[in-house]
């Protein structure tokens, strides 16, 4: 299907790309106020297409928002970010960044001396002061000739660049659009430098992203005004509304936008639609709190769904609400100080400033007093604990903290049995920083009896909840499996422990704390026994093995009790599997007291920082890593999919240590916590605080419940639409070749037109039974897995021969195909071999195969030969269409012809492959006529032009034609411009150029007067298709 039809004003208008692309463009000009501009008709500053800025918009725009500054200042500006060409794109594109987000600094004479000043690029005091446009299909040239879709400019500065296709396109998606925003990045990088965001879209689904960002960091707008309440029915307009609104842009481009720069890599990072509506909020809250009562707020995002880089944004905005505000950072232990102290780092110069980290109580105070203004600085709580005089008063303090619900924050003086008092840290940071404001961040909720920390920091900001975070993509589930049954614990021993934590309150003091480590303190010996050890690592292998080995990039994490037990693991798993050396890793603090042969494992100064670097690779061979309390917050590998978890923990500490499984990565269904403590009663108690949604969707994710059941339903349903279809002794019989048979008529049973519906939705059901499949497999048969593999083995077999599965066009082998199918069964089941469901393993997938063609005509699967030669033939006329009048037009008028005769009945499956075949064939023998008449394929489609009326050929003989088309090939070649590509007067001018070649040759003759209007059809398809390839090979 090329594209849909639907009346417009009494007409039919096809819903194609272009059909979007002025939906787009209509509500950005008459909802959103922006100036429209075809790029055609703008006239640009010279022949060669390459600018950048909106000819004249820029140099006016800057004036009108610079008015004190003279020419010379602005001049000197435009000059600045015109040449900015040291570096990769995206360090140039950094460099472009900061003079948006800062202004441009400039020197330039005044007529008496030399003069500093900042030219600023947008009036971000007045945003309505600035120029908006909108233009479509701007031509730009550098490696070679590309016209994005649609293009903002603001001040004549292109800063969004958009990327539409088809709506009604089956071939197309968001996906393509995103590899053509690469391609374009590539071949005209330059439009690029000044980009602040890119958008896909196919009017289904519309996403946003940077130009650093993978696919899968592409997310989707969902909110116009920061409601969660309707972000499942967001859409185009929601993105349109929500981010390009004028003052709203101007917004996201100052304070949205940042870089989180590493050693090795330059990441461009655009704020979530949650980040944004949140962080506003907060910087609102700051305000009237600084004026106030002190009290900021909690600022509950679930983990994984950006809380660090928000905080990083706040801190930025807060620069520009609040009199130079310093900024006081405070975690709960040194590690984590590390990590958020590094992503401020990383953002230092979107900051303006560069974080500072202080060394004790002492130094805090000297960098706080220092100072009466600004400073962004980080300590831990237990810095405040070291005495209690006022470390400053002054009120633009603002305090972040981090992870704000630990119970050890209380306000409270307790005393214990023993007459000892204890004093909550948050009381002692109140004593030394009393008119400081306070806002506190978290992944988890306050605990509802927690009166301590919305005394401290008042009420929720924004709640962003797992129900949220997963339905937009930010996060996955987290889903449970329990495996305590396999290692014989006493259920005594595990009931004491679950009351033990079930005892230790939120807010406890030192004294419970210590009781309940004493309670606690017997575990190791029960955990570390020979056979505890032998029995728990036993069953890890064997299921990493069997279920998760192969899912993703294979890579787990195993939380140990303690770290002798952690090191006990890792000498198990290397006895088990010696060949593992590489695989598995231990993580933990290390002391000086500690045996000798532990820092063989796990020692050196460089240890921890080499085993993040490669946990944190996809392809490193480090899958495995045990740990112990390190990793366990704030540590983001997004492939990691598995958990084994060999040590209690609750509340947020345990939700904090199970998020690590929840990052986003493509293909990633969720994160699997598998349990061998019994954490169950833990994470129900840990839900209770969660939002009613959250309890009611995420409550109860053990995969016995959840993932098992939803595998066997959709099994049983993929049974249910395969009814009829013999299959299901066959294919465990154990014989390969009863197997490849199966696959076969499978695929050629669901591709019978009469079953199209049915094989919709089994193409659907089979995809959920994978998903299910991918958590639960553990509790699935050896049997349910293999007609698992074998249903999905149909479903990729389909989608490759329709040509939907991502693929485009032939050029595949068999043997590619068969490796594919193979590898779908080989994860079910782990068989030798490759089935070989075609024999001819060489034979090349493609229309101008011979061999292809006679295998396909002898098939007896007529279903997958007609579906197979249907698609090619498809894709062939696409190709036609970008190069040959002609033939594209001959060509799908037969296939569209035929293919309506098959389906009205008038041609049985054997007659309607053999017209397909004929086509092919007739396509094969084209593609020699070229060589036969000594022309080019280009030159073959002016030549097909000018002889299509057959009455042409009575009035010439062939070596004329053969002469006329190559001088008017050549006439074309020499003549090419962009100009006449894209401008009409040109364009005119080239119409009569080649009507005077032709009437030198009394071409066309009388009574064929209809060819002319073929022949400039051909023209004008070679202009739109040709004309860049030609000018990019002159330079």
């Amino acid at each position: 299907m090329e594209h849909t039809e639907i009346e417009y004003d009494g007409s039919a208008v096809p819903i194609n790309e272009d059909f979007y692309e002025q939906v787009v463009i209509e509500h950005l000009r008459d909802d959103l106020g922006y100036e429209f501009l075809h790029g055609p008709d703008v006239e640009r500053t010279s022949p060669e297409y390459r600018d950048v800025f909106l000819p004249g918009v820029l140099p006016a725009s800057l004036r009108q928002i610079n008015p004190n500054l003279p020419a010379a200042a602005i001049d000197q500006a435009i000059l600045k970010i015109s040449g900015i060409d040291t570096g990769s794109l995206y360090q140039r594109n950094e460099t472009f960044t900061d003079y948006l987000q800062s202004g441009v600094e400039v020197r330039y004479f005044d007529g008496k001396e030399e003069r500093d000043d900042i030219v600023y690029l947008l009036d971000y005091k007045n945003p309505l002061n600035n120029r908006f446009h909108v233009v479509n299909q701007w031509t730009f040239v550098e490696y070679s000739t590309k016209r994005p879709d649609v293009i903002v400019f603001v001040n004549g500065i292109p800063l969004v660049v958009f990327e539409l296709k088809s709506p009604s396109r089956e071939e197309t998606d968001a996906s393509d659009a995103y590899k053509q925003l690469r391609n374009y990045m590539k071949h005209i990088p330059s439009m690029f430098v000044p980009n602040a965001f890119c958008v896909m879209s196919d009017l289904t689904e519309t996403r946003v992203g940077t130009i650093t960002a993978k696919e899968d960091r592409y997310v989707a707008w969902k909110s116009v005004d920061g409601s969660y309440a309707e972000t499942a029915l967001a859409d185009w307009r929601t993105m349109l509304d929500g981010m390009l609104a004028k003052e709203r842009l101007v917004d996201i481009v100052r304070n949205f936008i940042c870089f989180n720069d590493s050693a090795d890599s330059v990441v461009k990072i655009l704020a979530g639609y949650h980040q944004y509506f949140a962080v506003r909020k907060a910087a609102e809250r700051a305000v009237e709190a600084v004026a106030g009562d002190g009290k900021i707020g909690v600022f509950w995002h679930t983990q994984g769904s950006g809380k660090s880089l928000s905080m990083v944004f706040l801190a930025h905005l807060l620069q520009e609400r609040l009199d130079k505000p310093t900024i006081v950072v405070i975690t709960d232990r040194n590690d984590l100080d590390d990590q958020l102290y590094g992503q401020f780092g990383r953002c230092k110069a979107f900051l303006r400033q560069e974080p500072v980290k202080a060394t004790s109580r002492q130094n805090l105070r000297e960098l706080l007093v220092g100072r009466e203004a600004n400073g962004i600085v980080f300590t831990t709580m237990q810095k405040f604990m070291d005495g209690d005089e006022p470390l400053c008063d002054r009120r633009n303090v603002v305090v972040m903290v981090d992870e704000a619900h630990r119970g050890q924050y209380g306000l409270a003086e307790r005393m214990d049995e023993k007459g000892n008092v204890s004093v909550g840290a948050a009381r002692m940071v109140r004593k030394a920083l009393p008119n400081a404001s306070y806002i506190g961040f978290t992944g988890t909720p306050i605990a509802t009896e927690d009166k301590n920390t919305r005394e401290i920091f008042g009420d929720y900001i924004d709640v962003y909840d797992m129900t949220q975070a997963v339905e937009d993509d930010a996060t996955r589930p987290v889903f449970y499996e329990s495996r305590v049954v396999a290692l014989h614990l006493d259920e005594g021993v595990l009931a004491k422990l679950d009351s033990v934590y079930a005892e230790y309150a939120e807010g406890a003091d030192e004294a419970s704390v210590e009781r309940s480590k004493h309670e606690l303190g017997g575990m190791d010996a029960i955990f570390g026994t020979p056979e505890t050890i032998d029995a728990l690592c036993k069953d890890i292998v064997d299921h990493y093995e069997a279920n998760r080995s192969d899912v993703l990039t294979g890579k787990a994490m195993i939380v140990a009790y303690s770290r002798p037990i952690a090191m006990k693991i890792y000498y198990k798993l290397m006895e088990m599997r010696p060949a593992w050396r590489d695989k598995v890793g231990v993580v933990m603090t290390m002391g000086n007291q500690d045996p000798e042969e532990w820092f063989d494992v796990c020692g050196g100064a460089t240890h921890k920082k080499d085993m993040e670097r490669r946990f944190k690779s996809d392809d490193d061979s480090l899958k495995i890593a045990i740990v112990v309390d390190m990793w366990l917050t704030g540590f983001d590998v997004p492939s990691l999919a598995t958990m084994y978890v060999f040590k209690p923990m609750r509340g947020h500490n345990l939700m904090q240590a199970i998020a690590r499984v929840n990052r986003v990565y493509p293909g990633k269904e969720g994160g699997l916590i598998v349990d061998y403590v019994g954490i169950a009663g833990a994470l129900k108690r840990a839900m209770k605080d969660y939002t009613a949604r959250d309890r009611s969707n995420y409550g109860d994710m053990d995969i016995a419940a959840t993932a098992y059941p939803k595998f066997l339903e959709k099994l049983d349903v993929c049974r249910d639409l395969l009814y009829g279809l013999d299959y299901r002794e066959r294919i465990s019989n154990g014989s390969k070749q009863q197997l490849a048979s199966c696959i076969t008529e499978g695929v050629n049973w669901l591709l019978d037109p009469a079953r199209s519906d049915l094989t919709e939705d089994l193409l659907k059901q089979a995809q959920l039974m994978n998903q299910a499949l991918s958590l639960c497999k553990s509790l699935v048969s050896e049997e349910d897995q293999h007609e698992a593999a074998f249903i999905s083995v149909l479903r990729v077999q389909v989608l490759r021969i329709q040509g939907r599965s991502g693929s485009r066009g032939g050029g595949m082998t068999y043997a590619e195909l068969n490796r594919r199918v193979t590898a779908i069964l080989e994860q079910a089941v782990k068989s030798d071999g490759v089935i070989d469901l075609f024999d001819k393993e060489s034979v090349e997938i493609s229309l101008f195969d011979e061999s292809f063609l006679a295998e396909l005509a002898n098939m007896r699967e007529k279903n997958i030969a007609l579906e197979t030669l249907k698609r090619l033939i498809k894709e062939q006329v696409r190709r036609y269409q970008r190069t040959s009048v002609v033939k594209s037009q001959k060509f799908s008028e037969l296939l569209q012809r035929t293919i309506n005769s098959y389906l009205n009945g008038m041609l049985t499956n054997a007659e309607v492959i053999e017209e397909l075949l004929n086509m092919a064939k007739e396509m094969m023998a084209e593609r020699g006529e070229a060589e036969q008449l000594g022309l080019s394929q280009e030159e073959l489609a002016f030549y097909d032009a000018l002889t299509k009326p057959q009455a042409v050929k009575d009035f010439y003989d062939n070596d004329q034609l053969v002469a006329i088309t190559r001088e008017l090939t050549e006439a074309m070649r020499k003549n090419s411009t962009i100009d006449w590509q894209r401008k009409e007067s040109a364009r005119a001018g080239m119409r009569r150029a080649i009507k005077r070649l032709l009437r030198k040759y009394k071409y066309p003759p009388e009574g064929a007067e209809e060819a002319m209007a073929t022949v400039m059809a051909q023209c004008e398809l070679w202009a739109d298709t040709k004309v860049g390839i030609d000018f990019d090979s002159r330079g």
